[in-house]
């Protein structure tokens, strides 16, 4: 249970401080950081891959044209979440890319309603409810709907939603999703050198580094949250995945300098009630269940 959330923390830390390290590629576009983030990721993940000798565990990971289909479509997701994210965090919308974190997880239980046949409570509607009453009214208070904050939170979890079918572990997952889109990827940076338009190895040498090792700053906290997942109940991670939204919205408004208005705490307040009552109801529903199984398990003893 400790490793658990020690896991947990580590993997919610990296995220949430993620802006702080896209900052320091400000003046590259977000296309061109995403085309690194990709090779490098891939370079990272191929040489643990190669160095623990699983090599032949890769390829035998994803038989099946269904299974490649499904990864092919989680690549896509992932990079175009990884995309508006970077770009968010470079044209100073770290607030809103938080709000669209905090909506995730419950886009997600939407999402397993409409494609999984999921059944919620009332209370968990009722969240789901106060979330959209949240997007509402900054979209109404400002005149335009928060695309960015929507656009991560749908992307991430349709994410979700194929890692299902998936099932992969974390490493052998990231080594198909970036082996898609690395050819593009390389592609690109192609292009742009050959074009005279890249902006990556013109910048300090330190910084340069620091890119190279977007592949180890993306690996490491899926690793760590592959290593949470199997040590912790799925309420202690729910509970634990909103430090890194957290996180990205106090840096924004104390380290960026965003504009916390009185429509933000509203929103922000509706979907932070709308979580703290999922949270609960979830939690509700699963105690009530595990007396149920055991006395369900006594009974067939006896």
């Amino acid at each position: 249970m400790k490793q658990g959330v020690l896991y947990g923390i580590l993997a919610y830390l990296a995220w949430g401080t993620l802006p702080l390290y896209w900052k320091l590629f400000q003046s590259m576009g977000a296309w061109e950081i995403l085309a690194h983030r990709i090779v490098w990721s891939l370079v990272f993940v191929l040489v643990i891959i190669l160095v623990t000798k699983r090599w032949a565990n890769l390829w035998g990971a994803a038989p099946g044209k269904k299974l490649k289909g499904a990864l092919l479509l989680c690549s896509l997701l992932i990079s175009a979440n990884w995309l508006l994210y970077i770009w968010a965090v470079n044209h100073d919308h770290v607030m809103e890319a938080s709000l669209g974190y905090y909506m995730n997880p419950l886009i997600s239980v939407l999402l397993g309603v409409v494609f999984l046949q999921e059944k919620l409570a009332k209370a968990q509607w009722a969240a789901l409810a106060m979330a959209a009453a949240g997007v509402l009214y900054i979209t109404v208070q400002y005149g335009q709907v928060p695309y960015i904050a929507l656009s991560l939170a749908l992307t991430f979890a349709f994410y979700g939603l194929a890692k299902k079918v998936v099932n992969l572990e974390a490493m052998f997952g990231l080594a198909w999703e970036t082996v898609f889109v690395a050819p593009i990827a390389l592609l690109y940076l192609f292009l742009i050198q050959a074009g005279g338009t890249e902006t990556a190895f013109a910048m300090e040498w330190w910084r340069i580094v620091l890119l190279m090792l977007a592949g180890v700053g993306t690996a490491m906290p899926l690793y760590w949250f592959a290593q949470a997942t199997k040590r912790l109940p799925l309420s202690t991670l729910g509970f634990l995945q909103y430090l890194s939204p957290t996180i990205q919205l106090l840096s924004a408004v104390f380290l960026f300098g965003e504009p916390f208005t009185m429509t933000h705490l509203i929103s922000f307040a509706l979907i932070w009630g709308a979580l703290v009552v999922f949270t609960v109801s979830t939690m509700r529903k699963k105690s009530a269940a595990v007396p149920a199984s055991s006395d369900l398990q006594l009974k067939k003893q006896a």
